[in-house]
């Protein structure tokens, strides 16, 4: 059983914690591993968030303790995934918007029917790829078929700051994380800090 408690730290801090850890989906007999290249932090005094205004079946997950998924559907056709941090009760997470893939690659073009930097740049595609859907809504991330590694954090002078993609509230705020110059980041031009 892994240790969390490196997650039970607040979503801006997990959200940086997070940049170079793996993610890791056995799938089918094969082995999916990504490399966590872009992040954005959400919490519960967050407009944006799913859980500002209270615990709901939707984003029950988000209220766990650290170290669990919380999957869910934008457009009604798109998966996307946070990790649970913080403690439980308070909803909190972090949205994985990019990885770069390590091993499993031919699978995950196959799922996407697309490969280069557009195979796993965003949150949907990401989830696409690796097959993260709604029955791990909840998912313990120390248990197969879906985990999460833990690696050393990354350099801060790696890291660029900015504000998130895609929300209509609490948009000025600097909650978004990415590494500096990789390709498989989504969208780099967004205003940085």
């Amino acid at each position: 059983m892994s240790d969390w408690s490196w997650l039970e730290v607040s979503a801006e801090e997990a959200a940086l914690r997070l940049l170079g850890c793996e993610l890791v989906r056995e799938l089918d007999g094969h082995q999916l591993r990504a490399r966590i290249v872009e992040t954005e932090a959400y919490d519960q005094d967050d407009p944006a968030s799913h859980t500002h205004h209270g615990r709901s079946a939707r984003n029950d997950a988000m209220f766990m303790a650290a170290g669990h998924a919380y999957v869910y559907l934008i457009h009604g056709i798109h998966h996307c995934m946070n990790v649970v941090c913080g403690f439980e009760g308070h909803g909190s997470g972090v949205l994985i918007r990019a990885v770069e893939p390590i091993t499993g690659l031919d699978v995950m073009q196959q799922r996407r029917g697309r490969g280069g930097f557009e195979l796993t740049n965003g949150p949907g595609k990401l989830c696409k790829a690796m097959d993260i859907t709604l029955p791990m809504r909840g998912h313990d991330l120390d248990e197969p078929p879906l985990t999460l590694v833990r690696r050393d954090p990354v350099k801060r002078e790696d890291v660029v700051m900015s504000t998130r993609i895609g929300i209509s509230k609490n948009v000025d705020a600097v909650r978004r994380f990415y590494l500096r110059g990789n390709p498989w980041v989504s969208k780099p031009w967004v205003r940085e800090t």
